[in-house]
């Protein structure tokens, strides 16, 4: 009987052993790890509601930082719910349609949430584009460019242009692309366009002809 009772008490203190390991693996298993934090704890400190800051270009619900001019456009002004932020992907719900930004080109110069902050805009940018002259809210609602536009315009119709290729904007030019392979060019005189270059094509797609 007494050796029953030493064998008993080791069970009894192996047991209260095992469940004490037990109750400090689960507070270390709820406690994020140093290198990699919780996605959900970055997604809350970045949503974010707006508008779009300009003619958003899109294939199925991607719209890439390359904003290519030849694909369809989400107009400028439109509302935009920033969902998450996710890496190099920003998961955002427009017109209730769930769609994603892609930071695909301009990661070594800014931050996916700086990217996204600048493309989703809190003040709706339709309130600028209605005071502007009729023939450059007509340029704007195509997605085209003229001479005289301000680099605000610009924006507006055809997007902010790629931060690795004008990491500036006080230079000379903006690069832009038509499409993979087909490049343009906006050149300023001060802070206005004073030509479009690139492949004549491309520069007569990209020109709005109106008055």
């Amino acid at each position: 009987m007494k050796k029953f009772g030493i064998f008993g008490q080791f069970w009894l203190l192996t047991a209260v052993t095992l469940l004490a390991s037990l109750a400090a693996c689960g507070g270390s298993g709820s406690k994020p790890e140093d290198s990699k934090p919780v996605a959900s704890a970055k997604s809350e400190s970045v949503v974010r509601s707006g508008y779009a800051c300009c003619n958003l270009h899109y294939e199925g619900d991607w719209i890439s930082d390359s904003n290519l001019a030849q694909l369809a456009f989400i107009p400028v002004g439109t509302p935009i719910n920033v969902k998450k932020i996710d890496g190099y992907r920003a998961y955002i719900e427009v017109n209730g349609k769930a769609m994603r930004l892609g930071h695909d080109y301009g990661r070594a110069e800014e931050s996916t949430e700086q990217w996204v902050n600048k493309v989703v805009v809190l003040e709706d940018p339709k309130l600028k584009l209605a005071k502007f002259a009729p023939a450059v809210r007509n340029a704007i609602a195509k997605g085209q460019l003229m001479k005289g536009m301000s680099k605000e315009q610009v924006i507006m119709a055809v997007g902010h242009p790629q931060t690795n290729e004008n990491p500036k904007l006080d230079g000379p030019y903006w690069r832009y692309w038509w499409s993979s392979f087909g490049p343009y060019y906006v050149y300023w005189s001060g802070n206005k366009v004073s030509r479009i270059d690139g492949h004549s094509e491309t520069v007569g797609y990209m020109t709005y002809k109106g008055k």
